[in-house]
């Protein structure tokens, strides 16, 4: 009974592939770009949680949970996202896209009396920084998603 050689899986051209979009992304995230994308993101979404305590409006109880939990939620997406789990970034951020909107237009929404020129001002600020950042984030995080050279990511 003739056994045939195993091909290594090292030389298989999926895993080869796979290689090369991972280090790709390794390089893309520790670029002194991605990095200091990284930690603004991180910060903003920071200041976010703690906007109410920061600007003043902590007796207005609604929007001051609502930012600190859109903010925690923020800093969790695009804190990190980059330097663990680049191809992932790009969904990350255009979900941080949608926290950035909802900052924006939350003391409109949310219930109570709290669209003060204080919180308007606070949230749409940090809102729009935060949408920037994600779409920065987003834009960054768009080649490593496209496959190389027209072929698609099973190599056919």
């Amino acid at each position: 009974m003739a056994t045939h050689p195993r091909p290594d899986l090292e030389t298989h051209p999926d895993i080869i592939e796979m290689r090369k979009r991972h280090e790709m992304a390794e390089r893309a995230a520790t670029t002194p770009k991605a990095q200091a994308l990284e930690a603004l993101t991180l910060i903003t979404g920071l200041y976010l949680a703690a906007s109410p305590w920061i600007a003043g409006f902590n007796n207005l109880s609604t929007l001051a949970v609502n930012n600190l939990i859109v903010g925690v939620a923020y800093a969790l997406l695009m804190g990190g996202g980059l330097g663990r789990a680049y191809e992932r970034s790009h969904s990350n951020a255009w979900a941080a896209c949608v926290l950035g909107l909802w900052t924006i237009i939350s003391p409109w929404v949310v219930s109570g009396d709290v669209s003060t020129t204080r919180t308007i001002v606070n949230n749409v600020i940090v809102g729009v920084i935060a949408l920037l950042l994600a779409l920065m984030a987003a834009a960054a995080a768009r080649p490593v998603d496209r496959p190389s050279h027209g072929r698609s990511p099973m190599g056919r």
